[in-house]
């Protein structure tokens, strides 16, 4: 009989967080500790940002408070997460685009001590902001850096380090704790993996609303290595991020799984110093190469799991051992998995059924009793010293070498560009606008497998629905701009299946047949061979010459596979801007057609 599917990677190693960047300070006040183009910060100038910071809040902030953070990748938010730290606050980031109203809502249901960023993208508040004395130089750095405080402040639970938001099924998001503990043995099991140490450099790149980014940031800074912070072009060109990781001789990076999937689909430049590159966020669907100079991991774990949970090595031109997608790996130190039948009780090896967590890795909970105490059960019988476990929602299988693979959701939640998204929070933000009666969201798949969200949208009775840039505008204030559908349809009525539910297969397939009956198929060989690669990547089948490439619902990730398709096919290399700036797709095959006449070919 098939051994039971658990699995554990061991005790962790516990280690301090940011007393390390202290202790880096002091021996190697000069090395660096951030580059940023041309710029750099060292460990002490650093040291001396954060005190400032700290300095200038400790009369309003205290032990436990929650302070939100609005700024994108730079010096100023490595600064004052260090600060907040210091102080014994709860770091939350929300990046720079979180939705007015959706962070309006967030910090006041979280009751957040102070929110910190540029004004101008903030919404109206009655509070004095205090001005915070931080770098404002760098490629993504805000131009100014203020504090907004409230008067009522809720307290996290002791020992949360950080908190991070995540998708919620009530359309509201949900905030999880991350312990310092769970956190500390996190960083030191990273720093090992990719051999962080001084003269490193490693990628700042993730998403500062996700908490891979802090994993980064403080991994980096605690092992007295450096951080580089990525241009901003290189989320839209795969070219243009292996130039940069060559010019800024970046040793280890991790990248969101859609931004990995076209470097692998490269040939490998020459000339790299990376070392390491870890992938994450969403399923892979990638193997290395046999001319990887890098050593690849792909990351799975959840926020309530501390960041990552499996890790599994993918050696270059290591193809497929079971003609599949590459597993999601074994757990790392401090991590035990389970995979669990409907009983809750664990399958045998090679059974599918949902993965559940346990072990010191597990963040402390959510800041909302009720659902942690819904998501952090008891273990499963015979679980050994397993005091909780964390219910994924995910489906896997266990292999019988203790290596799980990824095979989808159990429930309705999807991720879009790596972002974890439950399409009733989508729902809900659309049921906003007043002239909107109900709303469906539905996840598709594109020609990559890929996923991205389509809204239908029923208007009230007697009513006109608003305009489809207006709905999409409407949910940018509600929505991170993952979860903003890429298409936004109205209709009469909903579909139904027999058992009265909303017939989402039917939406989706009536919008597929109204598009292909649609489509433009004249104008040059370009244009339809533009327009024909749009649809694919785009899984729009109705799309035509005169749609733009933004307001479809093209993203980075989709320019990014628009380029690479354009080059390979043309031997006509594009950047982003250029793409971006044409408004509308049969401009995007006159600027193709005008490079290819001029001999303005790739190199």
């Amino acid at each position: 009989m098939s051994s039971p599917s658990i699995e554990s990677g061991g005790m962790p190693r516990n280690g301090a967080v940011h007393e390390l960047f202290r202790d880096w300070a002091e021996r190697t006040p000069d090395a660096p500790a951030l580059h940023d183009g041309d710029l750099r910060w060292s460990y002490a100038e650093l040291d001396r940002a954060a005190d400032e910071v700290a300095d200038a809040l400790r009369d309003h902030v205290r032990t436990g408070d929650l302070v939100g953070v609005c700024l994108d990748h730079s010096a100023a938010l490595v600064a004052v997460a260090l600060a907040v730290a210091r102080l014994g606050a709860v770091y939350l980031s929300f990046g720079t685009a979180p939705g007015e109203q959706r962070l309006r809502a967030a910090t006041s249901d979280l009751r957040v001590r102070c929110l910190i960023g540029d004004p101008a993208r903030w919404p109206a508040t009655d509070q004095k902001p205090l001005p915070l004395a931080v770098p404002v130089t760098g490629a993504k750095a805000a131009p100014s850096v203020v504090a907004a405080l409230t008067a009522d402040a809720a307290t996290a639970p002791r020992g949360t380090h950080y908190a991070v938001l995540t998708s919620g099924s009530t359309g509201d998001p949900k905030a999880v704790a991350v312990g310092a503990e769970s956190f500390g043995a996190l960083l030191r099991w990273y720093r090992d993996l990719v051999e962080l140490g001084p003269g490193e450099r490693h990628s700042f790149l993730m998403g500062a609303p996700f908490d891979a980014h802090v994993m980064e940031m403080w991994a980096v800074l605690t092992a007295g290595a450096a951080l580089s912070v990525a241009p901003p072009d290189v989320q839209w060109d795969s070219r243009a991020l292996t130039d940069w990781w060559r010019h800024a001789r970046i040793t280890a990076a991790f990248l969101p799984t859609p931004m990995a999937e076209p470097v692998l689909d490269r040939p490998w430049p020459a000339g790299l110093a990376l070392r390491h590159l870890c992938i994450g966020g969403d399923r892979l669907r990638r193997w290395p190469a046999a001319d990887v100079t890098a050593r690849v991991h792909n990351a799975y774990g959840p926020a309530e799991a501390t960041v990552v949970t499996t890790v599994h090595p993918m050696p270059p031109g290591g193809a497929s051992d079971t003609g599949g997608h590459p597993p999601i790996g074994r757990p790392i130190p401090g991590a035990t998995v389970l995979v669990v039948g409907a009983d809750g009780q664990p399958v045998p090896r090679g059974q599918a059924g949902e993965l559940v967590i346990g072990g010191p890795c597990l963040a402390l909970g959510y800041f909302d009793d009720e659902l942690t105490a819904r998501r952090f059960v008891s273990p499963p019988t015979g679980s050994g010293h397993l005091d909780r476990v964390y219910r994924t929602g995910d489906r896997v299988v266990m292999r019988p070498d203790g290596v799980l693979e990824f095979l989808g959701r159990l429930d309705d939640q999807v991720k879009v560009d790596g972002v974890r998204i439950e399409p009733a929070e989508v729902e809900a933000a659309l049921e906003r606008e007043p002239r909107i009666r109900r709303a469906v969201v539905v996840a598709r798949t594109d020609g990559a497998g890929a996923s991205q969200l389509v809204a239908f949208v029923q208007p009230v009775p007697d009513g006109s629905a608003p305009a489809t840039a207006e709905l999409r505008d409407h949910a940018r204030r509600w929505l991170p701009a993952q979860a903003v559908p890429a298409r936004i349809e109205v209709v009469d009525r909903f579909p139904l299946t027999p058992n009265g539910k909303v017939d989402r297969r039917a939406l989706l397939a009536a919008t597929d047949a109204r598009g292909t009956a649609h489509a433009a198929t004249d104008g040059s060989p370009t244009e339809r061979a533009v327009v024909s690669l749009c649809r694919e990547i785009l899984g729009l089948p109705g799309l035509g010459p005169g749609d733009n490439f933004v307001a479809v619902g093209g993203n980075s990730v989709g320019a990014a596979r628009l380029l690479a398709a354009l080059e390979e096919r043309y031997d006509v290399r594009l950047r982003a801007p250029q793409l971006l700036r044409q408004p509308d797709l049969r401009h995007v095959a006159m600027l193709v057609a005008e490079r290819t006449a001029r001999g303005e070919v790739s190199r």
